[in-house]
């Protein structure tokens, strides 16, 4: 059973809507911190209706009436997909090694915070940041990732959109 996973982090109050789009493609969608909105979630419409989200350092100030987790999970078949806004591993730069640390049974660990898109499968767990789905500190247009998942192979697709 092959599965999908839109992954996006840090709209600060905005989706772009060709996110939503790729959203609505997907089996799930995972939002690794800083919604700053529920209306963010609200347009965030999986084909199961399952969208996992956490608190980005953010949320406090913007989301006061609707907390959040600080860490969730996603089990997949062939693994899990940890999920935190990555803040606390580092202010600027969140250290791989550290959210490894933190998730050794994982899969793929996604974390937000930093805007820009990384893919890191140096080691186990991959380390993931979608990049900024928003307007805020896009590096050049929103941007996401999709996971495709089984039991045996998982692959994530980099999608950027020009701003």
């Amino acid at each position: 059973m092959n599965v999908s996973v839109a992954i996006i982090s840090d709209t600060h109050g905005h989706i772009d809507p060709r996110i939503i789009d790729i959203i609505r493609e997907c089996d799930y969608a995972i939002h690794a911190g800083d919604i700053c909105g529920e209306d963010v979630l609200a347009a965030m419409q999986p084909k199961s209706s399952i969208v996992i989200a956490v608190a980005g350092n953010n949320e406090p100030r913007c989301m006061v009436d609707f907390p959040l987790p600080m860490v969730s999970e996603l089990a997949l078949p062939g693994g899990k997909i940890c999920i935190e806004h990555g803040h606390e591993h580092g202010h600027h730069t969140p250290c791989h090694d550290s959210l490894r640390q933190q998730h050794p049974d994982a899969r793929v660990i996604v974390y937000g915070h930093t805007h820009k898109m990384v893919q890191d499968r140096n080691g186990t767990p991959w380390v993931v940041n979608p990049g900024a789905a928003g307007q805020t500190r896009n590096h050049g247009g929103p941007s996401c990732l999709v996971l495709s998942a089984n039991d045996q192979e998982w692959n994530i697709k980099e999608i950027r959109f020009a701003d």
